[in-house]
């Protein structure tokens, strides 16, 4: 945690200073952010976890050719998109901000959210998972799988049943002691076609900020959990026939988890230093202690609820959070 005698504002650059302050809470964090980020749950002024500022970032910004721009150090994290903007994270605390011109806090918030929040996280000793979870009493369900697999939607459908929310894309978990799940924030990104499978009546659609993101933010107003749950199984999700949950043996776990581990994304160049071993540790920690399992969900929306009866009946069996 930074000190509480930190400076919430920037004072590098007088575009920093104009812009106003606003506080949330996120994975367990108060954040204190120049660029709006309703998707957050508002939080009181306080002593602050990370600094989220604007300004100039003097690294070089990707090449029209990349698109891309990505350099990582123990201390610092750069990351840069060319459309949207360069964010350079700092000693796991600090977050420096150069939007892309014309670029506004809506589209920022994308990456801000995802990939960089997960790398701050990251360095903060968090095993960062690019999954959903949902708390189901006090167990929890997260679900992996390939793009397109299904993840946010059974999430949903789970919601729709009367389970919670407690983070959706990245799934951040706490090995300190037994692992937990952190809460992250109250919203979903659904495809069109999920979002009218599985209303959720408590759900505000945020508006479309850029054409090309074809999933639609859903903030929820109810549905979240906003305590650490203990996380009592992974679902590694697939298309199939009919709903099914098969257990994978240790050896298959691990390889799985390492694989949907959200800083293998960026490849090998992400785990500086001792992170490569930090990383699998923590991946093989997660394989042992917790039950991974292949979920197979039917193909059609309107067969969801098949792997929602699967999932509550699977936990319900599962007292002691292992697959039997």
């Amino acid at each position: 945690m930074m000190p509480a005698n930190m400076p919430l504002a920037a004072d590098h650059h007088h575009a920093s200073a104009a812009r106003a302050q606003h506080f949330y809470k996120a994975y367990g964090l108060t954040i204190a952010s120049q660029i709006e980020l309703p998707e957050l749950e508002p939080s009181e002024p306080a002593s602050v976890d990370v600094l989220i500022t604007v300004g100039p970032i003097d690294l070089p910004k990707p090449s029209p050719e990349t698109g891309t721009a990505f350099r990582f150090e123990a201390r610092q994290q750069y990351l840069a998109w060319q459309t949207v903007g360069a964010f350079l994270i700092t000693d796991a605390c600090r977050i420096e901000v150069e939007p892309a011109p014309d670029v506004d806090d809506a589209l920022l918030a994308f990456p801000l959210l995802g990939p960089v929040m997960a790398l701050l996280l990251h360095q903060r000793g968090l095993l960062i998972l690019h999954a959903s979870a949902i708390a189901v009493g006090g167990k929890s369900a997260v679900f992996m799988g390939d793009k397109g697999a299904g993840k946010s939607t059974t999430a949903s459908a789970m919601i729709r049943a009367g389970h919670r929310l407690l983070t959706d894309d990245v799934v951040a978990l706490d090995l300190a002691d037994r692992p937990m799940i952190v809460p992250g924030f109250p919203q979903l990104k659904l495809a069109a076609d999920a979002a009218a499978a599985i209303p959720l009546g408590q759900a505000e659609i945020r508006p479309q900020v850029h054409a090309a993101i074809d999933k639609m933010q859903h903030r929820l107003h109810g549905g979240f959990s906003a305590d650490a749950v203990p996380a009592t199984r992974i679902y590694i999700l697939e298309r199939g026939d009919k709903a099914s949950i098969t257990p994978l043996p240790s050896i298959s776990a691990l390889p799985a988890i390492i694989k949907f581990s959200y800083v293998t994304r960026f490849g090998r160049s992400a785990l500086v230093g001792d992170f490569t071993k930090t990383h699998l540790r923590q991946c093989a920690a997660l394989a042992s202690q917790i039950g991974v399992c292949r979920l197979e969900v039917p193909t059609g929306l309107d067969r969801i609820g098949e792997a929602v009866a699967l999932i509550e009946a699977d936990l319900a069996a599962d007292d002691r959070g292992a697959v039997s």
